[in-house]
Order: structure tokens, then sequence, then C-alpha cells
């Protein structure tokens, strides 16, 4: 037993020397538990409306303004064109079109059958669903408010609410989710292969041979990235073979713009797991610095819940989440077919924090002699 204390004493006290270890143990899962029992939130809000009033009534006015205070919804835009609200729509900038046809009011106060048109952002099974649901309960205490302001029975009026879900018509998950797993995979693969990579030499005591050699900082950097790039790359491939063979995920976008997309976002995460390399003086350190950081990319990405539900603090926090921008856009480009002009903004994002975090990566490289 005293053997067994003693070895206890030596391990604890192996573990707080490492001034590396305090900080992970327990200032990491104070802040995982922090941010992520905010953002892992799955109601659905702030769902952007695009409101096509055919009809310019006092009608459709009041139930744009009820649209308008409801707590789930956002009012986008209002105008008199499908045409533009779609084009709103293929930019991914709103999530739901209600259409409000010509002569509603008319109708509405003559007890005549008329109807109003619900078109959702469908990629999003789920959140397009429950946005209707939202939409059909309030339409329906619309109708019962004004019904009563007119003196007439609200089940007197037969008012037909026409839905249609834009790029993902039968609202399969898998659609959703495929693309965005797809991504994760890629994260997980570039990140870990990484992280484990300069530590590892500098446990085994090969960095010291290397240091010695005329190499540059920059060119042992690259050099170390390259493998894990070509094999990053092969890995996407494989699982877009799978995505299209096994799932039947329709590719809509260019696959061109897929691989420009996938090769930029490697080159940044796989410069995150050389800078945790850097930074790590054991491979238990880069792992645990690694999946701490792959947790709260993978939460705060929207794969798993919308970025719109969460506090306006961790949306803010997701700006500088890269999995949130290559998720976006590894969905855009399969299932909405999106063009590089409404991808250039996270094209910008990508590249910049590629750049800026290699050159991180490099500069805390210390390669003595």
């Amino acid at each position: 037993m005293r053997k067994i204390l003693i070895i206890v004493q030596k391990e604890f006290k192996q573990i707080f020397r490492d001034k590396m270890m305090k900080p992970i143990l327990f200032i990491v899962p104070i802040v995982q538990l922090a941010i992520l029992s905010y953002t892992a939130d799955f109601t659905v809000r702030n769902i952007n409306a695009y409101i096509v009033d055919n009809d310019h009534s006092t009608l459709s006015k009041t139930f744009i303004n009820k649209l308008s205070n409801s707590e789930n919804f956002h009012v986008k835009s209002v105008s008199d064109s499908y045409q533009a609200a779609m084009a709103q729509m293929d930019k991914n900038n709103i999530d739901v079109i209600v259409s409000i046809p010509q002569n509603f009011h008319q109708k509405f106060i003559s007890n005549q059958p008329t109807s109003i048109y619900i078109a959702a952002d469908a990629i999003n099974g789920t959140k397009a669903g429950i946005s209707i649901n939202y939409l059909r309960s309030i339409i329906k205490d619309f109708i019962n408010e004004n019904f009563k302001k007119q003196g007439l029975k609200a089940g007197n009026l037969g008012i037909e609410l026409k839905t249609r879900h834009w790029y993902n018509p039968n609202l399969d998950y898998k659609f959703y989710m495929v693309p965005g797993i797809l991504a994760l995979l890629v994260t997980i693969i570039a990140l870990f292969l990484s992280g484990m990579n300069i530590v590892k030499e500098k446990e085994v005591g090969t960095i010291e041979q290397i240091n010695v050699t005329p190499i540059k900082k920059h060119e042992f950097i690259i050099g170390k990235l390259l493998p894990f790039l070509l094999i990053g790359l092969f890995e996407f491939s494989i699982g877009l073979l799978i995505a299209i063979l096994w799932f039947k995920v329709p590719i809509l976008g260019s696959f061109a713009l897929l691989y420009l997309f996938t090769f930029v976002y490697l080159i940044l995460i796989l410069g995150v797991g050389m800078f945790i390399s850097t930074v790590s003086n054991t491979q238990q350190q880069a792992l645990l610095l690694a999946w701490f950081l792959y947790v709260i990319f993978l939460l705060m990405s929207g794969l798993l819940t919308p970025i719109e539900s969460m506090p306006n603090w961790a949306q803010t926090i997701t700006l500088f989440n890269p999995v949130r921008y290559y998720v976006e856009v590894i969905r855009l480009l399969i299932l909405k077919g999106s063009h590089f002009s409404n991808l250039w903004l996270h094209f910008i994002v990508i590249t910049g924090s590629a750049i800026l975090i290699n050159l991180m990566a490099i500069w805390n490289y210390k390669k003595t002699s």
C-alpha cells in the first residue's frame, strides 16, 4: 500500500509540475461547460422571413406586423416580388418566404376561401418543419383575431396554407447532416494528425537532429504540412464518393469549388494543429488541447444546432470558428449549387485565417542550433 501511495504522490507531482497541464485540467472543463451549455440549444429562433405582399391592404400590413412582433421570426424584407425573395433564399439570407395573394383582404372580409403560400429553405429539414409549424400557429391566431373584429366565426373561412420545401423536398435529414459530417471528418483528420506531429518528434528526440540541419523554419513547417494535406484531400474524396453513391446526396455545385475550399480549409486546420504541436511539450498535452478545440468547433459550427438560436455573445464567438464557414460552404455548394459570387466572403475568411495561423505556427516553432 505504501508503495502505491508513493507512486500516486509521484504522479500528482509530475502532473502539477507541468505548467500546461494545470489550465487543461481545471480551466478547459469550466470553459467548455460554460460555453456549450448555452450553444447546445435545439430551440429554433430568429427565423429570417421574407414577405411577398401582393395585396398591399390594411389586413396584409396587420399580418406583417404580427409576424414582425413574433419572438421566433425576423422579417428581413417586404416586397411584391417572389423572384426577389427566391434570390435572397439562394444566397442563404432568409429561411422562409410567406406570400400573400392578391385580393386577400377582400376575400377575407367576404368570407371566401383563399390561401397563403409558404416556401421554406429545407436544407435543414427539422428547422424548416418547425418554422412552418410556427407560421401555421401565427396565421391561425391572426385569422381568429381578425374574424372576431369582423364579428364572424373563423370556421366559416377556408384558408389553405400551401407549402413548398426548397433544396430538400422530401425533408431527408441525411441531405443536411452528411455534408456537415464530411466537414467534421476532414477536420478531425487534419487537426489530430498535425497536432501530434512535432510534439511526437520532441518526445522521441528526433527533433534535435532536425534542429542542427540547415533547414529553415518555414521549410520545416511546409514539409510537415504537405503529407497531411494530401491525406486530407484523399479522405475528403472518399467521403464525397460515399455521400454520392451510398447516401444519394445530390451534388449541385461545382466540384472545382468544393476542392478549392477544402484545399484552403485543410491548410487552415493543419496550421491550427501545427500551432498546437509547437506549444505542447507532450503528446498528452497536444491531444487534450486538440480535443478541447474540436468540441468547441463542433458545437459552435451550426452542424447540430442553428447558430441563429444561440445567444448573441455565442453567435459572435462563432465568427472566429473556421468550421462554421466550411460547414456553410460545403452545404451551400452541395445542396444549393451556390456560385463563388455567393461564397467569396467565406473564401476570404478561410484563406486569411489559414495564412495567419500558419505564420503563427512558423513563428512559434523554436529552432535552436
